[in-house]
């Protein structure tokens, strides 16, 4: 076994953990960033279609080109990459961060450090979370392992498609699957509206007259060795009517039924999870429960935006290295959800410091105001066009916004939407 120690750890090697750990590294702190895939750029590398870094380059970029963005100052950097290493325990001892770790390159490794930031991203639910009844014939896949085919390894899945669930991973590989020649027959969604972007229900389905079944609900999947087709059965006020099912004969089924942030290394370390996000409890510093561990990106809740995820990552850094040279946040109060609002993140705000605040709607409304309350005082109202649960809303939220308004830290903020 093999004892390495650095001032911090940041376990991922995607947008966030790149971020994370150039912030770290520029602030002089020596930084480890430790990833289970042979490359960085994690989920990114298969995303070949265009649409990142609007926000973050004020340019339009494919998957790949946006990581090797972050790749090219990581390599260049004094950011010690271990590549193929797989993080197998995480322990928080009163002295610090202790990090194990297996690799064929590198064999056993323990890593001591004093701050760890989680940014492990998130993974696909599978059939086996969506209950879908039926045999277990080939042909079933998740939309991120389709792409993964098609885009990496050069292998078409099937033939004719039926995609389950409307995220944004679904949406793309309904294009994708065009594009190479297949027919995508349908989009089926148990919402009454789509689960993701709007701009990829216009580029990705209506630009290819590829049908969106709402408020629909797959109720069996058809074959023994291959699939067949598959049931769906309309809902109304939440019912199924299964005298209004029907069947869609296909040879492939595509699940796109939402992300899980990976998290089973936090629970092992100790760290909190919120039953809604999947994600840890953090401060307004994106400090978790035990002292010393961040997490940002899809780890922590998962985005809409990988523009976003590498805004909170570059702040989990910098605030990780302000713990590292002894500052701590003073006074904070918490944040909560109110009407409307599904999460917001994180769940404290430092009254004295510039704030980030994600958040996402419960419902899908036009002329939508978003109120934040403190104490049940109304002190900011902001209005949006139009909201909707698979679009995130950011929130800046400073000194400034508490100007004459009388605060405690047993003070609460409230995020709500009417």
């Amino acid at each position: 076994m093999k004892d390495l120690q650095y001032d911090a750890v940041v376990i991922g090697g995607g947008a966030a953990g790149m971020a994370a750990a150039l912030e770290l590294e520029g602030a002089g702190f020596s930084t480890a960033l430790i990833e289970r895939e042979d490359h960085l750029g994690g989920i990114l590398m298969q995303c070949i279609h265009n649409g990142f870094g609007l926000h973050e380059f004020k340019e339009e970029l494919t998957g790949p080109e946006f990581a090797e963005r972050f790749m090219e100052k990581a390599l260049k950097s004094k950011i010690s990459i271990y590549l193929n290493t797989t993080v197998t325990d995480v322990n928080a001892l009163p002295t610090g961060k202790e990090i194990f770790c297996v690799s064929p390159d590198y064999g056993v490794l323990r890593i001591s450090s004093r701050a760890l930031v989680l940014a492990m991203g998130c993974r696909e639910r599978n059939r086996g979370n969506v209950r879908i009844p039926g045999s277990r014939p080939a042909g079933v896949y998740t939309a991120g392992l389709a792409q993964r085919l098609v885009n990496i390894e050069g292998y078409i899945p099937g033939r004719e498609i039926v995609i389950i669930g409307s995220g944004d991973i679904g949406l793309i590989m309904a294009r994708r699957m065009s594009w190479v020649g297949c027919r995508v027959k349908a989009v089926v969604e148990i919402m009454p509206y789509p689960s993701g972007l709007t701009r990829n229900i216009v580029q990705c389905l209506h630009d290819f007259n590829i049908p969106l079944y709402l408020s629909s609900q797959t109720t069996a999947i058809f074959g023994n060795d291959r699939v067949e087709g598959v049931e769906i059965s309309p809902m109304e006020n939440g019912a199924l009517v299964p005298e209004k099912r029907f069947r869609i004969d296909c040879d492939t089924v595509l699940l796109s039924v939402g992300l899980v942030p990976e998290n089973e290394l936090s629970k092992e370390a100790g760290v909190q999870l919120s039953s809604t996000t999947g994600g840890p409890l953090v401060d307004a510093a994106l400090m978790t429960n035990v002292e010393g561990i961040f997490a940002c990106g899809n780890v922590l809740h998962v985005h809409d935006l990988v523009d976003w995820v590498a805004e909170e990552a570059r702040a989990a850094g910098r605030h990780a290295a302000e713990w590292l040279r002894g500052s701590r946040m003073g006074s904070q109060f918490r944040i909560k959800p109110g009407a409307n609002v599904r999460y917001v993140n994180p769940g404290k705000l430092n009254p004295h410091g510039e704030n980030k605040i994600y958040l996402r709607s419960l419902i899908v409304k036009n002329d939508a105001v978003l109120e934040l309350r403190l104490d049940n005082q109304i002190i900011k109202s902001i209005k949006h066009s139009h909201v909707q649960p698979s679009e995130m809303i950011n929130v800046r939220f400073g000194p400034k916004d508490l100007e004459n308004i009388r605060y405690s830290t047993e003070s609460v903020l409230e995020f709500s939407i009417n």
